[in-house]
């Protein structure tokens, strides 16, 4: 059909053309690189009409490009990330300037999009652990993010290695001790006021800030810092998923080009910065990355979320043959921070018909009994976990005896968390638990448990069931160093948020 109407464009050219205009979107050609530069460049003038269609076309026919992203990725020698929201939208969590963006949608006259799971229980995306790999091989040396959902933290980059710019939903920081406490809840107030809890140092005890700015705060000098040293110092800064539109932040990549460095973009629309940038991608971030990945011969590793809770046991006798006592769920952050992966309780004790089952549905968790002081008996908890867990429930197995004193403990916090990550990554499973530590006094007992409720595959074209996996490419000859691994499979750190 259109050979007679560009006959200066070769045969592929012309068959590109007519699966663009028949809006066959994935139409499969190898060849898009032999195709001249008028073609292209004529082709891309007609997808930036239509940003959907640009972003699936040029997906399946800038395959040069990716080569050339992982070449250069390859080659760096200070590797610096530049991340906006468009790397958490496969995550569940809407950007701002994409097709289904918060502003887009706005000016369209609709509501606000939804998020496809609660904020708390978003995972990190592949581009996430994409850059915890790269990281661990020695390759990226800093993470400059403009997201608040608390990801790159949870993916496993080091704290020392990040800058979060606007804040971290997640995140309270002491203003008096400098010291960061990272939530598994949303912080209930922005624009880095009080929050309701107090620094857990006794010689501090200062009331806590959130860190998340306002629209009229400064960018922190103490994120703002390290953010602009690491771009002057970089040879290349690879921007993924942002719009470059939010100043002062999108003027940071800028800094390594007055130093000769080079600025790449990866991003679903245009950006102001593209005309500065060596090389552009106009694409879905998560599959960029994923090809760029398989050609640099390196794994992704799996997303493995681990959880805590804090149970004590306290008691006192009644006369000397029934003793009172009360179970107690609560979170490790402190008895009024939200359990928000926990939906409800189930307290049952199997050997013991004469003691009914109880069922915890409101926080906080609590159980008050009586029994026999001389009669032991088993207690099983079941923990319901919330919407946007790996699986539904997990039951542990507290045996009580009043009349035994048993032995404190705490483990090595690090061992057990790695043992609960192979066992879950072994198993392609969550719901698997230990206990941390065991704490028990003359009138008490309390003990912290972890708990596996999420893992997470990834792939470099799709996901199946939650449960898929790339393996790494052999077109490569690519040697990498990584440095020691943490749970996540990140360097470990010295320097990290408290837990509690």
């Amino acid at each position: 059909m259109l050979s007679g109407v560009l006959p200066f464009y070769d045969d592929t050219a012309v068959k590109i053309f007519e699966a663009v205009l028949h809006a066959n979107l994935y139409f499969p050609t190898r060849n898009f690189h032999a195709v001249s530069l008028a073609t292209k460049d004529l082709l891309r003038r007609m997808l930036y009409k239509d940003v959907s269609r640009r972003f699936s076309v040029e997906q399946v026919l800038d395959e040069p490009s990716i080569e050339e992203l992982a070449i250069m990725i390859q080659k760096s020698k200070h590797l610096v990330a530049f991340t906006g929201a468009g790397i958490s939208t496969s995550c569940g969590i809407p950007d701002f300037r994409g097709p289904k963006g918060v502003w887009t949608l706005q000016r369209a006259g609709k509501g606000v999009p939804e998020a496809s799971l609660p904020f708390h229980r978003a995972m990190p995306s592949l581009t996430h652990m994409a850059l915890v790999e790269l990281e661990r091989a020695g390759i990226l040396k800093f993470v400059i993010s403009q997201n608040v959902d608390s990801l790159h933290l949870r993916s496993g980059i080091p704290r020392e290695k990040l800058a979060e710019l606007h804040g971290n939903c997640f995140r309270e920081l002491c203003p008096s001790c400098g010291t960061e406490y990272l939530r598994d809840f949303e912080v209930e107030t922005i624009g880095m006021k009080e929050t309701s809890r107090r620094c857990a140092d006794t010689k501090c005890g200062a009331k806590l800030k959130d860190t998340v700015l306002d629209w009229e705060d400064a960018l922190p000098p103490k994120e703002m810092n390290p953010a602009e040293k690491h771009c002057r110092t970089a040879d290349v800064v690879l921007c993924l998923g942002t719009s470059l539109q939010i100043t002062p932040a999108c003027n940071l990549p800028l800094k390594t080009i007055r130093n000769g460095g080079e600025i790449l973009i990866v991003n679903l629309q245009p950006t102001p910065k593209d005309k500065k940038a060596t090389l552009v991608i106009h694409g879905q971030v998560d599959k960029v990355i994923a090809g760029a990945m398989h050609l640099l011969n390196l794994w992704i590793p799996p997303y493995i979320r681990i959880d805590f809770v804090k149970l004590s046991l306290s008691h006192s006798p009644k006369k000397k043959t029934y003793v009172k006592w009360c179970l107690k769920i609560a979170s490790i952050h402190g008895q009024r921070a939200p359990l928000a992966f926990l939906k409800s309780a189930e307290v049952s004790f199997p050997e013991r018909p004469d003691l009914k089952t109880a069922f915890l549905q409101k926080q906080p968790f609590y159980l008050k009994r009586e029994t026999l002081r001389k009669r032991p008996f088993k207690m099983l908890l079941t923990f319901n976990f919330s919407d946007g867990c790996g699986c539904s429930c997990t039951t542990i197995e507290w045996p009580i005896n009043f009349q035994v004193t048993k032995d404190n403990f705490v483990r090595d916090k690090n061992e057990v968390l790695q043992e609960l990550w192979d066992a879950a990554h072994k198993e392609s499973d969550s719901g698997q638990h230990a206990v941390l530590e065991r704490n028990v006094n003359p009138r008490s007992e309390v003990a912290i448990y972890a708990f596996v409720t999420n893992i997470r595959r990834y792939s470099g074209s799709e996901e199946v069931n939650g449960v898929v996996e790339v393996a790494p490419s052999s077109n490569r000859n690519f040697v990498i160093k990584r440095c020691s691994e943490g749970v996540n499979g990140s360097q470990t750190s010295q320097k990290r948020p408290k837990w509690s």
